[in-house]
């Protein structure tokens, strides 16, 4: 299981702060009737092992995808309500992948996750219309505000 360290903030209700995860995302879980796909793309195999399971503990149904073009491949974009990219992949990027998926005319909600701390490149991947962008390590509530928005945004 990823437990991360992100500044991060939640757009949970400010009564409920400092609650674990696992009880917001239950009470989540207790007041939506359908629960999206969330779908991760991500060329780490650790990454693509444990996100997946944290996604479900939050109250989600998860697949994982080795690299953009397999994502591309599947037919998993029509049922996916969030994508969770990497940045940096072998191949296709996820930029690439957000653009190609635009060009298609598939708008899906995208969180990017990165090792990378840069200001600028957060800035650029939110202007392309990235709902939000996500350091790695980050922490589950990070995950869940972010999973949140996305799913507001849809």
């Amino acid at each position: 299981m990823i437990r991360m360290q992100h500044s991060y903030q939640s757009p949970i209700d400010p009564s409920q702060r400092g609650a674990p995860a696992s009880l917001l995302a239950t009470q989540y879980r207790r007041t939506t009737i359908e629960r999206p796909l969330v779908t991760i793309v991500d060329d780490d195999e650790s990454v693509r092992e444990s996100l997946p399971d944290l996604v479900r503990e939050l109250g989600f149904p998860a697949r994982s995808f080795s690299s953009a073009r397999e994502f591309l491949a599947s037919d998993c974009a029509s049922e996916t309500g969030c994508l969770i990219l990497d940045i940096m992949m072998p191949g296709m990027s996820g930029p690439e992948l957000q653009e190609e998926l635009k060009r298609r005319s598939q708008h899906i909600p995208v969180v990017f996750i990165t090792a990378q701390t840069s200001e600028v490149l957060r800035a650029q991947m939110l202007a392309t219309g990235a709902v939000d962008y996500l350091i790695k390590p980050f922490s589950d509530m990070a995950l869940l505000g972010a999973l949140n928005l996305a799913l507001r945004a849809n």
